[in-house]
């Protein structure tokens, strides 16, 4: 799916003239006249990140900010102002905004701080699909070869598995085999080094 910069500000001269300095940057663009507007058009799916002017009729970029977090839309966030304080700083940042820009915006700044947004949710949902296949990867384990996995990330060597589960260490070695096949890896260092990669949401030890 393609990286946006969603932009809602109910100015329209501004949203049209940020949009269209964007796109000179060669950025996709999506224009949206409220937080409403933008909240009934884009979903968990969407990609890119977002401009948000904080002060705005209905609700503001603050309030959209904390929106998006409780549904799960997880676009980067710079919240633009006209009046910039410290105080919605801090409330746009603690909200977990990549950067607050005043107006008139510098284009070097908008184009950096936008590119690093940018990046942000590329590698979020990069993680996410990584994330989704070991876990996957994972569901497909029968029970024994889920312990067996556990033990294996564990540092435990068969006969330390086959004492703990109650086998033989033969057995040990088969059940190894086809947890092996099922997560897609030749050596123990890789399996380790996948299951680390879920930690600590997706896996625990």
């Amino acid at each position: 799916m393609t990286a946006i910069v969603h932009i809602v500000d109910d100015d329209a001269a501004f949203r049209d003239s940020l949009a269209l300095m964007l796109r000179l940057k060669k950025f996709k663009t999506a224009e949206f006249s409220s937080a409403e507007d933008f909240l009934a058009k884009v979903g968990p799916d969407a990609r890119g990140c977002l401009l948000a002017d904080v002060q705005m009729p209905g609700m503001s970029g603050l309030e959209l900010q904390a929106v998006l977090a409780q549904r799960g839309i997880a676009l980067p966030t710079i919240i633009i102002t006209a009046y910039g304080d410290v105080a919605t700083a801090r409330a746009a940042l603690k909200g977990g905004a990549v950067d607050i820009l005043e107006k008139p915006l510098d284009e070097e700044a908008l184009e950096r701080i936008v590119s690093m947004a940018l990046d942000r949710n590329a590698e979020s949902v990069n993680r996410a699909a990584h994330d989704a296949d070991v876990a996957s990867r994972i569901d497909r384990l029968t029970p024994r070869e889920r312990e067996v996995l556990d033990l294996v990330v564990a540092g435990r060597h068969n006969r330390e598995i086959a004492v703990t589960l109650g086998i033989s260490p033969r057995t040990v070695e088969v059940f190894k085999a086809r947890m092996m096949e099922k997560m897609r890896v030749n050596r123990i260092p890789d399996l380790i080094r996948l299951v680390i990669s879920l930690a600590p949401a997706g896996h625990s030890t």
